[in-house]
C-alpha cells in the first residue's frame, strides 16, 4: 500500500501512469533530480559556464554544481534566482515530461519547496511541463514569517488571495494588510516582502503571470 506521506513511487514520473511497487523516492529528492536535470539542459541550451551563470544570478559556483550534481535541495530564494539568472519562467526548473489531457495532482506527490527559515513555503498546483506563462501556488507563511523576494523578470505580475490568517505585503515602500478573502494584484518586478504578523499560519494562493515569453 503507497504510504500517504510525501513518498511516490517511479510510476508517478511514468507518462502512463501504471502502478509498480518499485523503488520510492521521497518528494525532496524528486525535486532535486528535476531541478538539476532541468537546470543542466537550460544552462547548455544557453551555453553558459557555471561561472558565467554564476555572475548572472548571484548563486556561487559551488552551490550551482551541487544542484546540478543533485547533491543540494535548492531553496525558493535559490531557484528564483537561478531562474531570473537565466531569463526563463520558474516553473522551467521544475517541470516534467510533457502531459496531455487531463491531469490531477494529488496532494502528496506535489512539490513543496522552502525558504532557508522554513517558515515560508510554496506548493506548485499546476503540470510541471511545457512553457507556460501562468503559474499557480499555494503559499503559506508561519506565524511571525518574513519572505523577502528578489524582483522577478520585468513585467511579471501576482495576484494573490487571503484564505486564512493575514498577510502584511510590501511592494516597494508601499505596505498593504490583507485579510480572509481579500486579494491585492501587483507587479513582482520590484522588490517585494510578504510577512505574517499574527500568531496563526497564513494561507493565500497566488496567480502569478509573465507577461511575455521567455526564453
Amino acid at each position: 500500500m503507497k504510504s500517504k506521506t510525501s513518498k511516490i513511487t517511479e510510476s508517478d514520473l511514468s507518462e502512463n501512469g501504471e502502478n509498480s511497487s518499485e523503488k520510492e523516492i521521497s518528494g525532496e529528492d524528486r525535486i532535486i533530480e528535476t531541478v538539476k536535470e532541468n537546470l543542466k539542459v537550460i544552462r547548455h541550451t544557453k551555453g553558459l559556464s557555471l561561472d558565467k551563470l554564476a555572475l548572472k544570478c548571484g548563486v556561487s559556483r559551488a552551490m550551482l554544481s551541487q544542484i546540478e550534481q543533485g547533491k543540494s535541495t535548492p531553496t525558493i530564494s535559490v531557484l528564483w534566482k537561478i531562474a531570473n539568472g537565466l531569463n526563463v519562467p520558474f516553473s522551467d526548473l521544475i517541470k516534467e515530461k510533457d502531459i496531455e489531457g487531463v491531469h490531477i495532482l494529488k496532494h502528496e506527490h506535489t512539490k513543496v519547496l522552502y525558504s532557508n527559515s522554513k517558515v515560508f513555503s510554496s506548493r506548485a498546483l499546476f503540470p510541471y511541463a511545457g512553457s507556460r506563462r501562468t503559474e499557480f501556488y499555494e503559499l503559506l507563511l508561519k506565524p511571525g514569517g518574513i519572505e523577502v523576494a528578489d524582483p522577478h523578470q520585468t513585467g511579471t505580475t501576482e495576484n494573490i488571495v487571503v484564505v486564512s490568517g493575514k498577510l502584511r505585503l510590501r511592494v516597494l515602500e508601499r505596505v498593504i494588510e490583507l485579510e480572509p478573502k481579500d486579494s491585492v494584484f501587483f507587479r513582482a518586478d520590484v522588490p517585494h516582502e510578504y510577512s505574517n504578523p499574527t500568531d496563526q499560519e497564513t494561507l493565500m494562493y497566488l496567480v502569478m503571470n509573465y507577461s511575455e515569453e521567455l526564453n
